[in-house]
């Protein structure tokens, strides 16, 4: 039997969009079986290479609607795949419930209560920084992890555990981007698209796969990034609710323009007109996940500002980002930073170097009380920028302040990590 088995029936899963468990179901129901001998731990080994399905490989290719051949055959496809969500699960388990299963039980109600967390966290986040967040953020994963490992659960509530494990997993890893911590963002959103897959939700996996791309191409891994960030449009399919297939496309677009060069700046343009058509297709009528509520016209709007400012196109990057600016107040104080950070930016590209000084200086009168390293990163882009009109008195004075209250704008940015960013997308 091929040695690419493993590789086939991956492939010809992700094709469908199901996950493990799904695949076992479909396989047994094709055997016509009672009961489950095949479970997802079994479809893993297939995959993994550990088993071949032997005597089951007729009702495998049954279920997945192809002939035993196309399983056993080599694959040749035309051109190179992109890689599947699949390629970022964690290693083993670590969802795997324990064998006794006698913990206490979990109803409805503790699903429940876990959901009104979860979402209690991210309007958290709307107004507090990754350091402030980052403690309470892991504490309640640590605890949904272990209500659902631990506790005795039908599989309905089994299910609705795991979304909302994904669902914490995203604005934890969020947070843990936002604190600097990026090694454990990416730990965090692996957990989370393993439980998503679990629970075949596939609008938050593709979720947490695009917030995982965004922090790669905002952290010197802009080709991993852009190739993830295309995967989780392609897994999440046509039939994701339109807010989140134009969030995807926004991240698809920044990805892009991370990525560098002409082709990309021009598939960067594309994505954000497909993002605004696909917003443009939301209604009253259109159901969404609750964790969409902050994305509308406006937050496209802010990737769009930052996708031009990236680009070096100041004349179209500034209106935006005053219109933007003109919609925060106070208690939003990082995403003020932010986006003061591009514009400071884009002022100095339209050769305004006065005007950018005088917006430099209240991004850093705004970040130096704000624990996010998104916000420090912006600070020493913006200072790097101006620096290039360093001849030019108000920016001289600028600098000069920074110098003498920090000794150093690398000091100064210590404080708080990732570009850009703004909200969740």
């Amino acid at each position: 039997m091929s040695s690419g088995i493993g590789a086939n029936i991956r492939r010809e899963r992700d094709r469908l969009g199901w996950s493990q468990a799904r695949l076992a179901r479909e396989v047994c129901r094709a055997a016509g079986v009672i009961g489950e001998p095949v479970g997802r731990q079994e479809v893993s080994r297939w995959e993994t290479g550990k088993r071949t399905p032997r005597e089951w490989l007729p009702f495998l290719a049954a279920a997945l609607g192809i002939s035993p051949e196309a399983l056993t055959g080599p694959q040749t496809p035309a051109e190179p795949p992109l890689p599947t969500l699949a390629d970022y699960l964690p290693e083993g388990d670590p969802l795997a419930p324990l064998s006794a299963r006698e913990g206490r039980r979990v109803g409805m109600g503790q699903v429940g209560d876990l959901q009104q967390r979860v979402h209690g966290l991210r309007l958290a986040d709307d107004v507090l920084a990754g350091g402030d967040l980052i403690r309470p953020a892991l504490r309640e994963l640590r605890s949904a992890v272990r209500l659902y490992r631990e506790g005795a659960h039908t599989g309905e509530v089994g299910r609705e555990l795991l979304v909302q494990i994904g669902e914490l997993a995203q604005i934890a890893g969020w947070i843990a981007s936002d604190a600097g911590q990026h090694a454990e963002a990416e730990r965090i959103y692996r957990l989370g698209l393993g439980a998503a897959r679990q629970a075949e939700d596939h609008t938050l996996a593709g979720n947490l796969a695009g917030s995982l791309a965004y922090q790669l191409s905002n952290t010197g891994r802009e080709v991993e990034g852009l190739d993830l960030a295309r995967a989780a449009l392609h897994g999440a399919g046509p039939d994701a609710p339109p807010k989140a297939r134009a969030l995807y496309l926004d991240r698809v677009a920044w990805a892009h323009t991370k990525a560098g060069g002409v082709e990309n700046a021009q598939q960067a343009m594309r994505a954000l007109g497909e993002a605004g058509e696909a917003l443009a297709e939301d209604s009253e009528g259109t159901e969404s996940p609750a964790w969409l509520y902050w994305v509308d016209a406006g937050e496209l709007q802010v990737m769009e500002s930052r996708v031009y400012t990236e680009l070096r196109r100041p004349l179209r990057a500034v209106p935006l980002l005053r219109d933007v600016l003109s919609r925060y107040d106070a208690t939003h104080t990082r995403e003020l930073a932010l986006y003061l950070s591009w514009l400071a930016v884009a002022c100095a590209d339209a050769n305004e170097p006065e005007e950018a000084a005088a917006i430099a200086g209240r991004v850093i009168d705004l970040s130096r009380d704000v624990a996010s390293e998104r916000t420090a990163e912006r600070v020493r882009v913006v200072l790097a920028r101006l620096a290039e009109y360093a001849e030019v008195p108000e920016v001289m004075a600028v600098l000069n302040s920074v110098t003498l209250e920090s000794k150093g704008p690398e000091t100064l940015a210590a404080s708080g990590a990732d570009p850009l960013a703004g909200r969740k997308s």
